[in-house]
């Protein structure tokens, strides 16, 4: 049997202390990315857009495969014709997407045209330099609208003589012209005949006679020159 020593140095066991870990900080989330698909049937245009907003970290431009998941389309064209306003009412459709235009010209009605077709925001190509083609986008991805100034004076202009013509027996609105009405009717106002007008647009010259016929009685108004005025007291032509 072993004795021991009580003189005996104690033999001490070190506990090893637990590490002390600080604790981690959450990685900051990456800040939101608007998603954007570009659409221009001008393939210089879409690539001059693409280059200046691919340079900017707070878009993601997608693809065209995924172009549909857009939360903003911009549409590039240098104005609107029956095309354009085809593919702004597609997109219109699209809940998953607002839509912004970037226009070279934008003639007498289109810009009641264009707001018909669901566009939010509008910007000249002239002045869409890359902090004004950011500034849209994010605009219309924070569900704002963007018009320039005086775009603005001309829609609110619109809106009151649509209110005034709401009192109008003849109820005229946005949607009283069809295009090839308002085509013939602007030539009309630019001056020309019947045949003139036929050769323009490659209708018959009954046909032209009948579809002016047409806008004439429906709104109750006395000859050409009378629907002439009308229209563009109204915004239409």
């Amino acid at each position: 049997m072993t004795c021991v020593d009580e003189n005996s140095p104690a033999t001490t066991t070190r506990i090893p202390s637990r590490t002390r870990t600080t604790p981690r900080t959450p990685a900051s989330p990456s800040p939101h990315r608007a998603t954007v698909a570009v659409y221009a049937a001008d393939p210089v245009l879409r690539v001059g857009v693409v280059q200046q907003l691919r340079q900017r970290p707070e878009i993601d431009l997608l693809d065209e495969a995924v172009a549909e998941q857009a939360q903003v389309s911009l549409v590039i064209v240098d104005q609107v014709d029956d095309d354009v306003a085809a593919l702004l009412n597609r997109l219109r459709h699209n809940t998953a997407t607002r839509t912004g235009l970037v226009v070279g010209t934008l003639g007498p009605g289109t810009l009641p045209r264009v707001i018909e077709c669901g566009v939010a925001a509008v910007l000249r190509r002239a002045e869409a330099d890359q902090d004004q083609l950011l500034g849209l986008v994010l605009a219309i991805a924070n569900g704002e609208g963007v018009l320039p100034g005086d775009l603005l004076g001309k829609l609110l202009s619109h809106v009151g003589s649509l209110q005034r013509s709401s009192l109008d027996p003849r109820g005229m609105s946005l949607s009283t012209l069809t295009t090839r009405e308002a085509d013939m009717l602007r030539l009309v106002s630019e001056g020309l005949d019947t045949a003139e007008i036929a050769r323009k647009t490659s209708y018959s010259e009954r046909t032209v006679k009948n579809v002016l016929h047409e806008i004439i009685t429906r709104l109750q108004l006395r000859n050409r020159a009378h629907a002439v005025g009308y229209a563009l007291r109204n915004g239409l032509i």
